[in-house]
């Protein structure tokens, strides 16, 4: 089966659903309709307008794309995260720049992962919604999220946190989650963050920082990254993880330059934030 088309249309409908209806269902429909994943893709595939019984080309569209991509998670382990449990803050202003508290309405519909890509050639979105409300911290710029404690964004740095040891160096702080969660490894040497913009670094420095029972691995550098990968690398770095784009739209540039130098350094092991959605977009 030529699983392209089905692709684009997967892709469109969640992109629409997600920017102009994420908070469509409520819990009034989702338990009349059952109450579970399923009951979940079956309105969603409503909203979309897909006739799963009528129309051959929805039918598969709901059976291998619909179903399988619908995670109901559970916000508690997501609660249980060293940084969401260890570090707290009152909303605070730097600039353009604000730390704060966000929140994900129950039933709202989000994206929990990169997308699964199979031999076939399908391409599946991974989305979430939770049961009850959940509240999360967040970084952002002139009201832009800019890094979240969402599932979206701790599943897709974890792995890179897994991989990381020794001498780390990464590329854009954020909320310092990466740094955090690589200097609690006993095999992390030291963490050094290479950010940017001033007012980031301020925030996290005055409000982030002190409450990490591991800030004295942590080293913070002002430094446009390609300027401080060009001038240091491969130094004694032994890991470099690099997340200095807001998502595909803007991050394909920045990543295929960071590769060029990847290239250049190969005693270094290099990840990059979202590479498997990234590679999609090339």
């Amino acid at each position: 089966m030529d699983y392209s088309k089905y692709n684009e249309r997967a892709f469109e409908c969640m992109s629409m659903y997600l920017n102009l209806a994420p908070h469509f269902i409520n819990e009034r429909m989702y338990k009349n309709t059952g109450g579970d994943e399923l009951a979940y893709s079956a309105l969603l595939a409503s909203v979309c307008m897909l006739d799963t019984v009528n129309d051959p080309d929805d039918k598969i569209l709901y059976r291998d794309y619909f179903i399988p991509m619908v995670h109901r998670l559970d916000p508690a382990q997501f609660e249980a995260d060293p940084y969401f449990r260890n570090i707290s803050f009152d909303e605070k202003v730097c600039g353009d720049w604000k730390l704060s508290h966000m929140k994900c309405s129950a039933y709202e519909a989000f994206v929990c992962g990169d997308p699964v890509v199979y031999p076939n050639g399908k391409i599946l979105p991974q989305i979430g919604y939770f049961e009850r409300d959940y509240e999360y911290p967040a970084v952002l710029q002139r009201g832009r999220e800019w890094m979240t404690l969402m599932p979206n964004e701790t599943a897709t740095i974890r792995p890179h946190v897994i991989k990381a040891g020794g001498n780390v160096l990464t590329f854009g702080l954020g909320l310092g989650y990466f740094a955090y969660l690589a200097a609690l490894k006993p095999d992390v040497e030291r963490v050094t963050a290479v950010e940017l913009d001033a007012d980031v670094i301020r925030l996290f420095c005055e409000n982030v920082l002190p409450q990490m029972q591991c800030r004295d691995k942590i080293e913070i550098v002002q430094a446009d990254a390609f300027e401080f990968a060009e001038k240091n690398l491969p130094g004694d770095f032994d890991f470099v993880f690099t997340d200095i784009w807001h998502d595909p739209s803007d991050g394909v540039e920045p990543y295929l330059r960071m590769k060029k130098i990847e290239e250049k350094t190969p005693s270094v092991r290099f990840s990059y934030w979202i590479e498997d959605t990234l590679r999609l977009y090339i």
